[in-house]
């Protein structure tokens, strides 16, 4: 998927500088990498807003116009305001079409309805990774990875190893770990037996005897 956007070098840097463009619709932001010294830049806040909206664009080849001159890019960090829409820096990577590189590249799940797991054991799908890190070619890179669910049973899970990814992709994985991409989760399970239990009784009190009356002697004189 190709992606351009535009954006001009920043001359003033600062905090002033920074809340001077901010006021006038523009984000500051900066390019670094490669062989260049790193560049400050400024973009026109709606367009870029507009393409943060798409999830390819944090994890595609990007193609920045900056006064013209178009280079290959990355998205490396965004900071937001906290409670406005409103988007305060930007950084960007330069790339080099022969250099392998390394992202985030988002799972989109599919299948999950027709799992055995869901369809026969009535289970959930819990997504345990959202994205994963994977390494290739710029010209490799994937908007997403699918993840197909149709063949996974209830209490079964999906690994890293397992995913199917496009030719020239490969995970980024630590040294003996395969970690979980989702699995399904049957809640419940089988009916609980009843066992009946005898009511307890409790010992009925001891009755009392009666107190002996005692013989009434009669004097006889």
């Amino acid at each position: 998927m190709q992606i351009e956007f535009n954006a001009n070098k920043r001359e003033l840097q600062g905090t002033s500088a920074s809340r001077r463009l901010r006021r006038a619709s523009r984000v500051p932001g900066i390019l670094y990498g490669g062989t260049a010294q790193p560049q400050s830049i400024e973009f026109d806040h709606n367009e870029l807003f507009q393409h943060l909206r798409k999830e390819a664009f944090y994890s595609s080849v990007l193609t920045i116009n900056l006064d013209g001159a178009k280079e290959m890019c990355l998205l490396r960090d965004v900071q937001r305001h906290a409670y406005r829409q409103l988007i305060l820096h930007v950084d960007f990577q330069r790339i080099d079409a022969t250099h392998v590189i390394h992202q985030k590249v988002p799972l989109h799940f599919v299948n999950a309805d027709i799992a055995p797991g869901i369809k026969l054991s009535g289970g959930m799908v819990q997504h345990v990774m959202t994205e994963v890190d994977v390494k290739c070619l710029p010209k490799d890179l994937p908007a997403f990875i699918e993840v197909d669910l149709k063949d996974l049973a209830g209490g079964a899970s999906i690994h890293v190893t397992q995913l199917k990814l496009p030719a020239g992709v490969e995970a980024i994985l630590h040294k003996g770990e395969d970690p979980v991409v989702a699995s399904i989760v049957v809640r419940g399970g089988g009916a609980v037996e009843e066992v009946e239990v005898a009511p307890v009784v409790a010992p009925a009190a001891p009755e009392k005897k009666p107190a002996e009356k005692k013989s009434e002697k009669t004097d006889k004189r």
